[in-house]
């Protein structure tokens, strides 16, 4: 079996309890076709290919695609990508395997290093939401990481990630994974998270100026809103817009809920 290799971030996960609370998360049905992100030496694979219509799987490492392609070679749902997930074209992919074409969910223990870039693929930003979207998202990831994803306004980790992603989805905390699953360990623990999108009962007016006031509300989460809002928003206004929302004109970005701030956005609606 091929070694880790540091430079993918590959941390393979050999917990076989966690293994089926990631199934048990995805509740696959038979008709479902399933994207796995890293499948690394296939454990997950494994469990997802007899429950599933088809599985396609995307592995950047060749060592490894060499061995998950000796060990499926009998299944006729698995398809097999070698390539780095934000690198493959797989509408083009697709086109030469049909059947394999429009998976509706994604399951994936994910590299931690590029997290931040598989959750823009895998849900879209607040101005362009993922077309079409998946049904379901199960992940493995960094605790830290999933703790803000399920994060509540008035935390001190609340922020722009927990406001874009629990706008784009709702956003559930399936288990806490420590670090001894794994091998190598990680220095970290990590968690699982199922992110299921939809469309956000309190739409947005205008989703680019949405995404931009958000990403400015949380620059400096030691200021208040008003302070970091200044140079978009006159702060006169701004301070009266919080009060008829019932928020306090001190308040920072981190104590607005969702809600709250698409209420926000929509009150500030440029012209």
């Amino acid at each position: 079996m091929p070694n880790p290799r540091k430079r993918f971030g590959q941390h393979w996960l050999k917990s076989q309890a966690v293994l089926e609370q990631i199934v048990a998360a995805a509740e696959i049905e038979s008709c479902d076709r399933i994207l796995e992100i890293g499948p690394g030496t296939g454990l997950l694979t494994q469990k997802l290919l007899p429950l599933a219509e088809t599985v396609t799987a995307v592995e950047i490492d060749r060592d490894l695609c060499k061995l998950l392609i000796h060990k499926f070679r009998d299944s006729d749902n698995f398809l097999l990508l070698q390539d780095s997930i934000l690198s493959v074209d797989l509408g083009a992919m697709f086109g030469h395997y049909p059947k394999f074409a429009d998976p509706n969910k994604v399951v994936a223990n994910i590299p931690y290093n590029i997290t931040g870039p598989i959750l823009d693929l895998v849900l879209g930003s607040l101005a362009k939401p993922r077309e079409p979207a998946f049904k379901s998202i199960v992940l493995l990831l960094q605790k830290e990481v999933a703790e803000r994803l399920t994060a509540q306004s008035g935390s001190k980790i609340f922020g722009a990630m927990s406001v874009r992603t629990q706008y784009l989805a709702t956003c559930e905390y399936i288990c806490h994974v420590p670090n001894i699953a794994f091998k190598p360990r990680p220095k970290v623990d990590s968690a699982v998270v199922r992110l299921c999108p939809r469309p956000y009962p309190q739409q947005t007016e205008n989703p680019r100026w949405f995404q931009t006031l958000v990403k400015l509300g949380f620059s400096s989460r030691r200021k208040m809103l008003r302070n970091n809002l200044n140079s978009v928003v006159d702060r006169d206004q701004l301070t009266v817009i919080l009060e008829q929302l019932g928020v306090s004109p001190q308040a920072r970005a981190e104590d607005l809920s969702v809600d709250r701030w698409v209420a926000l956005s929509n009150s500030l609606h440029p012209a």
